[in-house]
């Protein structure tokens, strides 16, 4: 009897980091770029690849932008977000969309491995799908600052995170054929550590752990923002980093189950 995942995120949190995401949008200049870069890109390689959905499931993208563009193509598309209780960690109508997509939403799950069958099952044969969301080697501007905010007692405030080369395995040990993981990385700079973690909960990107970690408190955010401005450059920004990691796939063209 296989043990079940351990309970690294928090439903609860997530869901509702996801349903403040249209508000903090109306605010001015609010970010959008890590959901834009994975669209784009999702878009490019469906060129490339010639691969033409007639049916297909995009989970996650809140901008509602990637569903407009295969609409455009002629394409059904069904919508799914962890903010209507969409749970990836449940199986899917087996066998419904010849390509599925997963717009910054897999780094949040309890059980990938579970989650990436249930897309794998979940695509016609030989249907194609495609997860992006922010990876390994992401925010480690942030990372350091708030370890030294943290001082002797440093907390999880930042999630764990995965890297090309479990993702490659996560793709083999779900079934996935012709799987490829690969990596691409955006530079932001900013001014303002506020900032920083402004365009992070605009982007549903903040803190949804289970394990509630202790308040930064006064003094630590006056350590924090040192922090932040000792990592500056000489333009006074400090650039953080977003890896975007991209598994993607298709079904075998006759089912391994």
């Amino acid at each position: 009897m296989s043990s079940a995942p351990p309970t690294i995120f928090s439903t609860t949190r997530r869901i509702a980091a996801r349903r403040r995401i249209p508000q903090l949008q109306r605010r001015t200049n609010a970010a959008r770029f890590v959901v834009e870069d994975i669209v784009s890109d999702m878009l490019e390689r469906l060129a490339f690849l010639r691969h033409g959905p007639k049916q297909a499931l995009v989970v996650g993208d809140w901008t509602g932008e990637l569903a407009r563009c295969l609409r455009q193509q002629r394409a059904e598309v069904h919508e799914a977000d962890a903010a209507d209780g969409f749970d990836e960690e449940q199986p899917f109508a087996a066998g419904s969309f010849d390509f599925v997509a997963s717009v910054s939403s897999l780094d949040t799950v309890n059980d990938l491995p579970g989650a990436l069958i249930h897309i794998r099952k979940a695509l016609a044969p030989g249907g194609r799908a495609i997860a992006s969301f922010v990876g390994a080697g992401s925010l480690p501007a942030l990372r350091q600052i708030m370890l030294r905010a943290d001082g002797d007692r440093p907390a999880a405030r930042l999630h764990p995170q995965v890297d090309v080369r479990a993702g490659a395995q996560l793709l083999q040990r779900a079934g996935w054929a012709d799987p490829v993981a690969d990596s691409r990385t955006l530079a932001v700079s900013y001014r303002s550590l506020e900032q920083l973690a402004a365009d992070l909960r605009a982007q549903g990107l903040g803190n949804v752990l289970a394990s509630r970690t202790p308040p930064l408190g006064k003094a630590g955010l006056e350590r924090a923002r040192a922090a932040f401005t000792a990592a500056m450059d000489e333009r006074g920004r400090v650039v953080e980093t977003f890896e975007i990691v991209t598994l993607s796939g298709r079904h075998p063209s006759k089912n391994p189950d």
